[in-house]
């Protein structure tokens, strides 16, 4: 039988266990509180209507379906014999209609070069062959022959390639066999994919003493402005590289933090899906977006993704670079991470923090 001393020390632990608890949980809800504060994001800095003015002022691009739909309706590849541009390897059979006893055949040496009668050594690579033919019709001319009338036969192709790297949707190597140009590689390449910058780059080798080139070429300039000098010729050996557009970082309460490209005119909703979407302790009304502008500058804009999604910035993307950071919710927060265990008849309170 429990005497009343014994009753009364119970009680007495009873009370403070409540009294424990209580402190507990008043400090986990404080330190709570303090790592919520303590993980905010950068301060704001600008407005995010200034920042969609800034977008708006910007020309707008294509994009990569508009880009494709070009690319295809401009394909001017219709190979010829004629157009076939002859390179180091190359087997030939050169006739002359006027003098048939200087008919010669000969191979393309890896200089560009091959050996015809009374000529020596005359340069052709990277000629196509009718122009291969005016060529050698006019040093004849000037020396040999009063109206000299040549026709070239290519009687083995060594076989020039074309490399294709970078956002294609069918990258790799393709055999060179005629003068293209560069908007003729990207449609048999099957034109760019979600993922492609709009700038590309083409690599060149230089011949013997000649030093290696790269263009760059701005493909709005080309396709938007219609300008045709920036459809450059490609040449045997070529390679065209397309490299991925730019990339957004996502991070704070989102389920996957991290660097995603940015494909097509992403908007900030779909840059936090790519993460994966928002944690449970998300605070969607309170986004910032870090932007870095061509002077250097740094702008923060808070901005609430129910505004978004009401269309009230509905013009507004992303862009190169941009930066997303989702707030969490202080309550949120701590509500996530509380833990309740019960044992022995008493109950017990833990926190552990939402992992990120």
């Amino acid at each position: 039988m429990k005497t009343a001393s014994h009753i009364i020390s119970g009680v007495g632990r009873t009370n403070q266990y409540i009294t424990f608890s209580i402190l507990k949980i008043s400090t986990l809800l404080f330190a709570s509180l303090c790592l919520a504060c303590a993980a905010r994001g950068p301060k704001a800095t600008t407005d995010i209507t200034k920042l969609t003015s800034f977008a708006q002022a910007a020309e707008e691009p294509l994009d990569v379906a508009q880009l494709n739909k070009k690319i295809s309706a401009a394909f001017t590849a219709t190979p010829s014999y004629e157009d076939y541009v002859l390179d180091g390897g190359d087997l030939i059979q050169v006739s002359i209609f006027e003098a048939p006893d200087l008919n010669t055949e000969a191979r393309v040496s890896a200089r560009g070069e091959v050996s015809l009668p009374l000529l020596n050594t005359v340069r052709i690579a990277g000629l196509a062959v009718r122009d291969a033919e005016l060529h050698i019709e006019q040093l004849y001319r000037e020396n040999y022959l009063q109206d000299p009338h040549i026709t070239i036969f290519v009687k083995e192709q060594f076989g020039s390639k074309v490399t294709m790297m970078g956002a294609l949707n069918k990258p790799g190597t393709y055999d060179y066999f005629s003068r293209m140009y560069l908007m003729d590689f990207l449609a048999i390449a099957e034109g760019l994919s979600d993922a492609a910058g709009r700038v590309v780059q083409v690599r060149r080798k230089g011949r013997q003493d000649e030093a290696p080139q790269s263009l760059l070429i701005d493909l709005d300039q080309m396709v938007k402005e219609g300008n045709e000098e920036l459809n450059v010729a490609i040449n045997g050996g070529d390679v065209i590289y397309v490299p991925e557009a730019g990339s957004v970082y996502v991070d704070g309460a989102v389920r996957k933090a991290g660097s995603y490209p940015i494909r097509k005119e992403m908007s900030v909703q779909e840059a936090i899906i790519s993460a994966g979407g928002l944690q449970a302790f998300a605070d969607a009304g309170n986004v910032k977006l870090v932007r870095y502008l061509d002077n250097g500058r740094r702008e923060v804009a808070k901005l609430s993704l129910d505004d978004l999604q009401r269309g009230e910035t509905d013009k507004f993307r992303i862009q190169d670079r941009d930066v997303i950071f989702v707030e969490s919710s202080a309550i949120g927060t701590f509500f996530q991470g509380v833990r309740l265990s019960l044992g022995t008849g008493m109950l017990g309170v833990g926190y552990t923090p939402p992992a990120r």
